[in-house]
């Protein structure tokens, strides 16, 4: 897996630790309905379960919408771009680890949340 951060800036968080530039926006590109692409879309279902109403999860098809993965210069897939909050964050390559994803996207659940858990 591949971390492509955007320029480093702090996130504002709440006293509890939430973002306090509204919810998580998560955009996923895959390719068609391969195995690697289900677990991709697995592990980030689970997470955006987790966050509670505050992820907003897009799925992106590359083989279906093909323009969008080229503005976005999407090379490879499954790739996530967490977009909100700022700065983006990118994952490229096997999204199958949930506490890598976590830990990559920089997301407020702890390493307690994916034990146990694969995709």
């Amino acid at each position: 897996m591949t971390i492509a951060n955007g320029p480093e800036r702090p996130t504002p968080t709440h006293a509890d630790g939430a973002p306090s530039n509204g919810p998580y926006e998560l955009t996923l590109y895959v390719t068609g309905q391969t195995v690697r692409s289900a677990r991709a879309v697995a592990t980030l279902r689970w997470i955006s379960e987790q966050l509670r109403g505050a992820c907003e999860l897009t799925i992106v098809d590359v083989l279906e919408r093909p323009q969008l993965a080229e503005d976005e210069r999407i090379v490879a897939t499954p790739t996530v771009i967490r977009r909100r909050p700022a700065p983006p964050r990118r994952l490229i390559g096997d999204l199958s680890d949930i506490g890598k994803v976590i830990l990559g996207l920089d997301l407020p659940l702890g390493a307690a949340a994916a034990e146990g858990r694969s995709a």
